[in-house]
């Protein structure tokens, strides 16, 4: 059985790889999860941080789509529900791994490349 230090430390890893959208919309942020994935020995936290590596990837490839979109009028609001999704999938994500830090939580309807 675990210890509870070693439950707490998976809360704040996998807290952080899901919040890490938050901290910017550069390409730096990315860099929050893989490191996370890279340093962690931990299958969950490692599993986390590579959902979060995916989210992250979903949503520059959704913003370049929707933003070519917009010359057609299309894309404002498909961007608009990407902004929100953006801001509510990781959030939920945070959630859930404070509730239930022993299972992953998984982004619906992005596209795993990692």
């Amino acid at each position: 059985m675990e210890s509870t230090q070693d439950n707490g430390n998976r809360k704040i890893l996998e807290a952080v790889s899901h919040g890490s959208i938050f901290f910017s919309t550069f390409v730096l942020s990315i860099g929050i999860p893989i490191a996370i994935y890279l340093l962690s020995t931990d299958s969950v936290v490692k599993e986390s941080a590579r959902e979060a590596i995916n989210f992250h990837f979903n949503v520059w490839l959704y913003s370049i789509i929707f933003g070519l979109l917009t010359f057609v009028l299309i894309g404002w609001p498909l961007l608009a529900m990407l902004w929100i999704a953006q801001l509510v999938l990781p959030i939920m994500a945070i959630l859930h791994s404070f509730r239930t830090p022993e299972t992953v939580f998984r982004y619906p309807f992005i596209f795993r490349l990692f």
